[in-house]
């Protein structure tokens, strides 16, 4: 790892460790300050629902701008964010914050994995950096809830003070500080060169005029829906089995461990061993774990499952945003990236809306089995992807209207 990647994924981590740190800080105020659980789950939506609309205009900020202008954007507009929480502790106040962290963390993620995108030269070393970089979440989702916990429980003399939360919230507008400093030194790369063809304005709907861009999409969706239902209905399940919430959030933990595992293991893969291949097994795998869970009787043995599914599904994103760099234009990496996070949060968003609606009705059970078969049927995509869309059968994208 070059110390320039090292640095980039240091300023990922501070940027979002201060949302995660916002994202669990905030609901424990509002619940103390006697707020019902629909407001609490109205504030949680906000995180996701400004990366659902601001994700496509980061991208394209991105693309004209590169790395730094975004990530100086980014970091202002969280500090601002975490900030106005520490000064106005009150529920409209951490409504903004949560608007305002949630996007500054998508916009640099974006402009991160533009620019680490583009700093690879060949296939093997994207599955690389992408790697290494998809790290960087799984620490600041511990980095960020972990410092925010320990000043509310002890910065205020007593626990869950308004000092206390004062202080966490100080403190995670601080950490986005850390990211200028650290993306400072990194070398901005050249403007890349827009074909004649595309110097009109072009639209979204250009990119997935593109075949191999909607397949990854679509693709990618399925994989992020077996992301949300672990989390949402893994702590259901675990009720009505009557498991502890040390044990369901034990579970809970052990997956996202394995995600971050693997993904230490994906730069040493085989050359050979394609993107789609490994996509293309991870989904196989996903379907038939998502079958088995519902059957496991106890929490060993969900444990186990869990461990399993974290393995196979954390390995996937490096592979797709490798896939994406190799489909889409070069001009327009950012775009597709922010068109990539859009549809995932706005999954995010309306999944959990879905899941409970349907759980409700057919049983927590039959979601699990709904979801192995859906991923199961989109296990083709990759193979798809790999036989017509990867280079050596390029697909371009139509000339701008």
């Amino acid at each position: 790892m070059s110390a320039a990647l090292l640095r980039l994924i240091l300023a990922q981590i501070s940027i979002h460790a201060c949302m995660t740190g916002m994202r669990m800080a905030t609901p424990l105020l509002a619940l103390r300050e006697g707020f019902s659980a629909a407001s609490v789950g109205f504030l949680l939506a906000l995180f996701a629902l400004t990366q659902v609309f601001l994700s496509l205009p980061a991208g394209r900020y991105a693309d004209r701008h590169g790395l730094r202008r975004p990530l100086a954007l980014s970091v202002a507009i969280a500090v601002l964010g975490a900030g106005a929480a520490a000064a106005f502790p009150v529920y409209p106040v951490l409504c903004l914050a949560a608007l305002l962290t949630g996007g500054a963390s998508g916009t640099a993620i974006i402009a991160l994995q533009r620019h680490v995108g583009r700093s690879a030269h060949d296939k093997a070393q994207l599955r690389k950096v992408f790697s290494w970089l998809a790290i960087g979440p799984a620490i600041s989702n511990f980095l960020g809830p972990f410092c925010a916990g320990l000043l509310i429980d002890y910065a205020g003399g007593e626990a869950a003070s308004t000092t206390g939360f004062r202080a966490a919230f100080l403190l995670l507008a601080l950490l986005p500080l850390s990211a200028w400093f650290l993306s400072r030194s990194v070398q901005e790369l050249p403007p890349v060169e827009v074909p004649a063809a595309a110097a009109r304005p072009a639209t979204a709907w250009d990119l997935f005029q593109n075949q191999g861009f909607r397949r990854l999409l679509l693709m990618n969706w399925a994989l992020s829906s077996c992301w949300d239902v672990h989390t949402f209905v893994v702590p259901i399940l675990g009720h009505e089995r009557g498991l502890s919430a040390s044990v369901i959030g034990t579970i809970l933990g052990s997956f996202a461990m394995a995600a971050a595992a693997i993904r230490l293991l994906v730069p040493l893969l085989p050359e050979r061993i394609g993107e789609w291949q490994v996509v293309f097994t991870a989904m196989v795998l996903a379907s038939v774990l998502f079958l088995l869970y519902p059957l496991m009787p106890g929490a060993w043995s969900m444990g186990a499952c869990s461990i399993l599914l974290g393995l196979v599904l954390g390995s996937v994103q490096p592979m797709v945003m490798s896939m994406i760099h190799q489909i889409t234009p070069p001009h327009r990496h950012g775009e597709a990236l922010g068109l990539r996070m859009m549809a995932i949060n706005g999954s995010s968003v309306l999944m959990p809306l879905i899941f409970g609606s349907l759980g409700a009705v057919v049983g927590v059970s039959a979601l699990f089995w709904a979801v192995g078969a859906l991923v199961g049927s989109c296990a083709r995509l990759p193979w798809l992807i790999g036989r017509d869309d990867l280079p050596g059968h390029p697909t371009q994208l139509p000339p701008s209207r």
